[in-house]
């Protein structure tokens, strides 16, 4: 079956958080301080949502949800933060994740955004892969302690307009 990408909808955002944060313990060996983290972007992405500026997309293959992904605004006029991309074991390969990514890069340049950045850890290699695929472009990393583990956080950004001058 081939993906097909939806807005949200009632629940998706707890199955969001319930299918990544298992999916992150089961191959990460993360722990519940990673599901309360993502519970609390969602619940932020959902109080203060703009669709003017914001969007939620639900990949699905054969009426389930296999995957997700969040346009967030950014913290500075401009820059805009895709949040939480995940694809569940069973769909990676099908091109979902890059379905994803590609469909909030071209959403964020609808909207305007200058820039969109992601903050990721480098355990995260299948995502990892995606996004340099897609341009982004590895602008700092710093080790950390977070869900039980040592990690190593990365941030990545890609800029959405030509900087020619």
């Amino acid at each position: 079956p081939q993906p097909i990408l939806r807005g949200l909808r009632v629940g998706d955002l707890g199955m969001v958080i319930a299918r990544q944060s298992i999916l992150y313990a089961e191959e990460y060996g993360w722990n519940a301080d990673y599901e309360a983290l993502i519970a609390g972007i969602l619940a932020g992405f959902h109080q203060r949502f703009d669709p003017a500026r914001e969007a939620g997309w639900i990949a699905e293959m054969d009426s389930r949800m296999v995957g997700s992904i969040f346009l967030v605004a950014g913290d500075s006029p401009g820059v805009a933060k895709l949040r939480l991309l995940y694809v569940e074991p069973d769909a990676r390969g099908a091109g979902v994740g890059k379905m994803l990514v590609a469909t909030c890069i071209e959403r964020a340049r609808q909207l305007g955004y200058q820039r969109l950045d992601l903050w990721t850890n480098s355990v995260l290699t299948a995502a990892r892969s995606i996004y340099e695929r897609a341009g982004f472009k590895l602008v700092d990393e710093a080790p950390h302690r977070s869900f039980g583990h040592d990690l190593v956080g990365q941030t990545w950004s890609l800029a959405l307009v030509d900087q020619a001058v």
